[in-house]
């Protein structure tokens, strides 16, 4: 009965959390929304929420088996929410609309997930950490970070680039990101980067990590492959194009379907990189004896 009060009391406070957070934060939310919609590089914004909530459904009795208000870690972390909150109206100014809501969007998580600590309790928080922290993919990525990213990823897709060009003996001068076919120049742009499928396929990769493996440092090895695999497939989607286009019609590098929308196609190709990497790694764990799933029933079955 105790604990039934304490988990309705819970549900009280953190709505209120809640509300507060969306009436001082809308705004900047209202933004970020219209920023998901308008700028590829964030389109998986809104399906980040969705993520959160089914993983967050899922250990729900989990979750809430032992609710117990911790104010003073929660209290701290919404005074860093509140701090930054502060900021961003502060520096408000000086910032792009990226980085802005970047800091704003940052300061609005704290808010809530302090507010959560505050009315749940750590323990509670302990068990939500996966769909609370996988909140955090809602956050743009600051400027300077993903300017570094994309310079990354374009000097990376060059080399591979480069590299597929000698192996297969196509003609091709290079000149920085310029390569020179016999009847044709590309240049491999900012927007040649792959920087949308990175952070697709990143952003899926923890989902993968969480749900089937268990040891750290395999789910490091997991996440850091997928930048090698997205250079890689990058790399052939670029050759890929300039051999179409110098040797079939010069359109595939303009106004084709596969300059459009192929890259679905070699994300799926990436996809099909992985997997194998993921089932080796997954193939690897200890094994569990009882059933698993997300509420923990194997734990619960060795208790019986």
């Amino acid at each position: 009965m105790q604990t039934g009060r304490r988990m309705i009391s819970g549900h009280r406070l953190f709505l209120f959390f809640t509300a507060v957070t969306f009436v001082i934060f809308y705004a900047p939310l209202r933004d970020l929304m219209v920023l998901s919609f308008h700028k590829e590089v964030y389109s998986h914004i809104l399906l980040v929420p969705l993520v959160s909530g089914y993983f967050f459904y899922l250990k729900r009795e989990t979750i809430f088996s032992n609710v117990r208000r911790s104010f003073v870690p929660g209290g701290m972390v919404v005074i860093s929410g509140v701090i930054l909150y502060l900021a961003g109206i502060y520096l408000g100014q000086g910032l792009n609309r990226n980085d802005y809501l970047s800091l704003m969007t940052l300061s609005a998580l704290l808010f809530l997930i302090g507010g959560f600590i505050f009315s749940y309790g750590l323990q509670a928080f302990n068990a939500a950490s996966f769909p609370l922290l996988y909140l955090g993919f809602m956050v743009p990525i600051p400027s300077v970070v993903l300017e570094w990213l994309i310079h990354f990823l374009r000097v990376g897709s060059v080399e591979v680039v480069a590299f597929i060009f000698r192996l297969t003996g196509v003609p091709a001068v290079q000149e920085g990101y310029v390569f020179h076919l016999p009847s044709l120049g590309i240049e491999v742009a900012k927007q040649c980067s792959g920087i949308r499928s990175t952070i697709v396929l990143f952003i899926s990769s923890i989902i993968a990590g969480h749900v089937f493996l268990r040891t750290g440092w395999k789910k490091i090895v997991l996440y850091l492959s997928i930048f090698p695999v997205t250079i890689v497939k990058n790399g052939l989607r670029i050759v890929t194009l300039a051999v179409l286009g110098e040797y079939v019609d010069k359109t595939f590098l303009t106004n084709s379907i596969l300059h459009r929308n192929g890259g679905i196609l070699f994300l799926f190709i990436a996809v099909l990189i992985i997997l194998p990497l993921l089932w080796v790694l997954n193939r690897s764990e200890p094994k569990v004896t009882g059933s698993l799933d997300c509420e923990g029933s194997a734990g619960k079955k060795q208790k019986k």
